[in-house]
């Protein structure tokens, strides 16, 4: 019964017969009953647009597939004596629709002149965290290495999408950051954040410009480079890049995380200039396969980059650390190269259960007078968990619970930092729920012990860390 209704819709619509009924048993689920694409169907029924809908027959309280929805599109495309309010309602619905039109054989790109070129995504973001380190074992200058800070910020974010033609886009972000503890805004206006060029070659795509990090592993998050980067393949696929970081931003973790440690040695620092960054990686991940995996390398090197210490230039970190080396400083070694070789693999054993492992590892030296850093160039994370919240699906929600170790050398930009960080390792839990269509919140709690400070103590006694994290995103 349900397939002969699919065919009678199918057909109905396919040659433009004057009228479709929905059963009210309707099982149908791909478009939720309020996606704002009832409204617009419903608007150019009642239009004469699209006949036989406005009437009653068109149930606008009812869910339907998105093929179904592609085809009232189609009908409506096919329409040339139509108003300006109603043809921007069916631009828009072209848009949403686009795949599902290409299936039907309706090319969406090649009717740019009548389609709006550019579409506007984003977000509003706000976040608390409570972040706790205890460092009762250090007693340098009588003072222990620990805080607690207390953060509530808002993240405004713009992600507009502009088409250039069948194969090239343009994209980009724009953000804007407030302290809602401190009400102050934390960035120069709305910032752009990144902005490239991407083309699409069937199973080649290339992209130019300040673009997110897709080599996206325990290593390194999606923070922005300048640079190219190319891949290949669906299943398997094969990624290089290459590009260049500012070494503020490369250094920006340490310093977030190295508060404490700057308290330690009494000293305040900053970076200046570019670092060039290398990646290339190998990733299988096949659609319903139950086991997906790659590995990876990356690159990035600091010694060119600028060093200020309390308000004074030091010069460049690698004259820095020369000087260091020849004064023969109780054998202190410090590389500013850091290679980084990464695995990761995630089993579905489960409809939606899942178990996911990490491995990173540095070459970086970090020998230090009275200190232990070689910790610090390994880290991993073995997480299991259980779905996940999806904006287009109200009350869809997910969880898992995971044990990882982030040594700062191999992690510098860990995925994780929202609970556990760089420099930290230990046990962390986490959920997430969609509450309404395109309101998504999240919550995380890390506890474990910061090695970062156990390991500048030179005791082997590790501070106990802990950090809350709550987010809730209204996505547009």
């Amino acid at each position: 019964m349900k397939k002969t209704l699919v065919s009678a819709l199918t057909t109905a619509l396919a040659v433009g017969v004057a009228s479709t009924t929905f059963a009210a048993s309707n099982p149908f689920s791909d478009v939720p009953a309020d996606h704002w694409s009832y409204d617009a169907v419903t608007q150019l029924a009642q239009d004469g647009v699209i006949n036989g809908y406005g009437d009653g027959t068109f149930r606008g309280d009812k869910n339907i597939t998105r093929y179904e929805m592609a085809q009232m599109v189609a009908k409506a495309m096919a329409k040339s004596d139509v108003s300006a309010k109603d043809k921007a309602l069916i631009d828009k619905l072209a848009a949403e629709f686009s795949d599902e039109l290409n299936n039907l054989g309706v090319r969406v790109a090649n009717l740019e002149k009548h389609a709006d070129m550019v579409k506007w995504e984003g977000l509003a973001e706000y976040t608390y965290t409570d972040t706790k380190v205890v460092g009762g074992s250090d007693n340098i200058n009588g003072t222990g290495i620990s805080g607690h800070h207390k953060n509530y910020e808002l993240v405004f974010r713009l992600e507009p999408t502009a088409e250039v033609n069948e194969h090239w886009n343009i994209h980009a972000r724009m953000d804007g950051n407030y302290a809602l503890n401190k009400d102050e805004q934390t960035s120069n206006g709305v910032e752009l954040k990144r902005a490239w060029a991407e083309g699409q070659y069937g199973d080649f795509n290339v992209k130019l410009g300040k673009l997110p990090n897709s080599i996206n592993l325990l290593s390194i998050t999606d923070d922005p480079y300048s640079g190219a980067e190319v891949s290949y393949g669906k299943d398997l696929k094969v990624t290089a890049a290459y590009g260049r970081l500012s070494g503020d931003s490369i250094m920006d973790r340490f310093k977030k995380y190295g508060d404490r440690v700057a308290d330690r040695f009494g000293a305040t620092y900053s970076f200046n200039g570019q670092t060039p960054y290398y990646g290339v990686a190998v990733q299988y991940d096949k659609e319903d396969a139950p086991l997906s995996g790659g590995i990876a390398w990356q690159r990035t090197d600091i010694e060119d980059v600028g060093l200020t210490v309390n308000g004074n230039n030091i010069g460049t970190v690698g004259q820095g650390l020369n000087v260091l080396n020849a004064l023969g400083i109780n054998g202190l070694n410090v590389n500013s190269k850091n290679d980084i070789w990464s695995l990761n693999a995630k089993y579905k054993f489960a409809d939606k259960a899942y178990f996911k492992a990490e491995y990173a590892r540095s070459n970086m030296d970090l020998e230090v007078p009275n200190t232990d850093l070689d910790s610090q160039k390994t880290a991993y994370s073995f997480q299991l968990g259980y779905g996940e919240a999806k904006k287009e699906e109200p009350g869809s929600w997910g969880a898992y619970i995971a044990y990882r170790r982030l040594g700062f050398a191999a992690a510098p930009w860990s995925t994780y930092d929202d609970a556990l960080m760089s420099g930290q390792k230990g046990w962390e839990i986490g959920a997430e729920y969609t509450f309404a269509q395109n309101i998504v919140g999240f919550l995380k709690y890390g506890r474990g012990s910061d090695m970062l400070v156990s390991d500048l103590n030179a005791n082997g006694i590790d501070d106990d860390c802990s950090k809350l994290f709550g987010r809730v995103d209204f996505f547009f």
